[in-house]
């Protein structure tokens, strides 16, 4: 199985920015040790720009992708389009619990045409989509 996790706009920073949020560890240290704990292939690739994460998921020809869109999630009806369009299974995830934060991060553009949302787990939200795609595809 061959998993793609997407981040957005900011998600390099992961580790550097509002510990008290995102932590204090890296997302490429977190995701050496998810390739070391998970049987699946995973690819990863992290964009700051719209069209760079719409164009990369129209490219993807894995299983499964696990998009955290970041900013993006709130405002973004192309990435929100892109999902719907494509033919990959998309979890939307995120590190904080959105609903627990500013009301404007309350709303997903998202969530309705992923197959599934998981938030507010810390870093453990990737690995959790990771075994939701381990169980749903070898279930199919």
């Amino acid at each position: 199985m061959r998993l793609l996790i997407i981040n957005g706009p900011n998600l390099n920073l992961i580790g550097q920015r509002e510990e008290q949020i995102y932590g204090n560890t890296s997302f490429d240290a977190y995701l050496d040790n998810l390739k070391l704990t998970k049987n699946v292939e995973l690819d990863y690739w992290q964009s700051n720009l719209e069209g760079e994460l719409i164009n990369f998921m129209q490219a993807s020809d894995h299983d499964g992708i696990i998009l955290n869109a970041g900013g993006y999630t709130h405002t973004s009806v192309a990435i929100r389009d892109c999902v719907k369009a494509i033919q990959v299974p998309v979890v939307e995830v995120h590190i904080s619990n959105i609903a627990d934060r500013e009301e404007f991060r309350h709303t997903s553009l998202i969530s309705a045409n992923a197959i599934g949302c998981i938030f507010g787990f810390g870093l453990d939200s990737y690995g959790l989509a990771v075994d939701y795609f381990s169980n749903y595809l070898n279930k199919r």
